[in-house]
């Protein structure tokens, strides 16, 4: 994941921590105003990034908005700004200083993916496969 829309994301998932001071939490809202603001001014309060930000602020929950929001700046290579990178890392740091901000943001686009994380586990179960098929080819027998 590019590190603006890492950076958007933690940002409105620090949002809702509980624990954090109030000089970090208005330092955090000051970091995610400042990278929205950059990003309007830059292509537009109107542009498909701007709108994928604002609807994920919305509903930051949403793995789908979440996903719109990686889409967005990446189609209009908002990730090549390299000022707009600085404050974006300079958001992360601060998201990691916070009281739980050293969660790992994970992002996966694709059919069939399972992800895991400190020491836990995923499965992907796919039906409809052909066993003999996947034996022949080498593949796991699940």
């Amino acid at each position: 994941m590019d590190p603006i829309s890492a950076a958007i994301i933690a940002a409105l998932a620090a949002g809702a921590a509980s624990g954090a001071t109030d000089v970090a939490r208005n330092a955090l809202v000051d970091g995610y105003n400042g990278i929205k603001s950059f990003i309007k001014k830059k292509w537009g309060g109107d542009s498909d990034v701007s709108k994928a930000v604002e609807q994920l602020q919305a509903k930051p929950d949403s793995e789908a908005r979440k996903g719109m929001v990686v889409e967005e700046i990446k189609a209009a290579k908002v990730a090549e700004d390299p000022e707009l990178i600085q404050m974006a890392q300079s958001l992360l740091e601060l998201v990691k200083s916070m009281p739980g901000g050293e969660k790992i943001i994970q992002s996966a686009t694709g059919t069939g993916i399972a992800q895991a994380t400190h020491g836990s586990t995923a499965t992907v179960i796919i039906e409809n496969y052909d066993r003999e098929k996947l034996r022949r080819t080498g593949g796991d027998d699940v």
